[in-house]
């Protein structure tokens, strides 16, 4: 991750609102330094005082953010929390999402005319054994395969070719996956997959990318199942939409974010949009190696 993270271009969308050391008092820690501990942090799902201590115990992340204990110490966890309060005041989590689209575009990897849609449940502690005696208030619950969940969705729009991610929201659980679809197409689309969630949303697929066909999986009914037909169109939609799966397991299970780490869904939402940039570099690292 290294070799395929552009440095220097999601420094420089920090470097405006980051404070220069011109008062007095301890001068702060480097804006890439920072940087490299907030990926670590994205990678391996820590906490700001569990990253504190990670690197303290292991010498390959000190060697990847730059810290040599004989002469410096770690960032204190009360630093890490700044520096992640100023990303997300400053909405720079979107701005680095868009940093990294920029760069895959640079070394070859364009966006096609396919997109895949599809959004996952990211879970939320359900518990009231808190300050405030009640869940958070953003979050909302959903049911999915007759199981309750309470959280937040992740809503994503893929790439077909590449299986890059090219849009991302998040949303209550409680909001129903096809109110977020027009955020989700880039509008060049000649082609439009999803799961059976997205049917009837020909209108809004045809106003929002008018060249797309729709490749949607047909929804059974309660009283009307499919015929032999219409299941076999779907799992022929099923070997191109499965695609989208690949960019929820680096994220739920590579990084870890199966669980919000923060209340509101702001602070989420930042979060999201660094991991799904840094997912999408995960995904074309090799081939963002090979170009190198």
């Amino acid at each position: 991750m290294n070799r395929v993270v552009p440095w220097t271009e999601l420094v420089a969308t920090i470097e405006p609102v980051y404070p220069k050391g011109e008062g007095p008092g301890r001068p702060p820690v480097g804006s890439e330094r920072m940087l490299r501990l907030h990926c670590l942090q994205q990678w391996f799902n820590l906490s700001d005082p569990a990253v504190d201590e990670a690197l303290y115990d292991s010498r390959a992340m000190r060697q990847f953010v730059g810290i040599d204990l004989g002469r410096e110490p770690v960032p204190d966890e009360t630093t890490i929390c700044k520096f992640r309060h100023l990303l997300e005041a400053h909405q720079l989590g979107a701005q680095r999402f868009a940093k990294i689209r920029e760069y895959t575009a640079t070394q070859g990897l364009q966006v096609s005319r396919g997109t895949i849609v599809d959004a996952t449940i990211i879970s939320a502690p359900s518990s009231t054994k808190n300050r405030q005696k009640k869940r958070d208030p953003e979050m909302h619950q959903t049911k999915k395969s007759n199981q309750w969940h309470f959280g937040m969705k992740a809503h994503v729009g893929v790439d077909s070719r590449t299986k890059l991610m090219h849009s991302v929201a998040a949303t209550a659980a409680n909001v129903h996956d096809s109110q977020v679809l027009p955020k989700l197409l880039h509008g060049q689309e000649t082609r439009v997959w999803g799961d059976s969630a997205y049917s009837g949303q020909r209108g809004v697929i045809r106003q929002h990318a008018p060249k797309a066909k729709s490749f949607v999986q047909t929804k059974a009914h309660r009283h009307r199942p499919l015929r032999e037909e219409a299941r076999a169109r779907n799992r022929t939609k099923s070997k191109v939409w499965v695609k989208v799966e690949h960019a929820f397991l680096v994220i739920k299970r590579i990084f870890g974010w199966a669980k919000v780490r923060y209340r509101g869904l702001a602070k989420n939402t930042h979060w999201l949009y660094i991991s799904c940039g840094l997912a999408n570099l995960h995904v074309a690292r090799r081939r963002l190696m090979a170009g190198a």
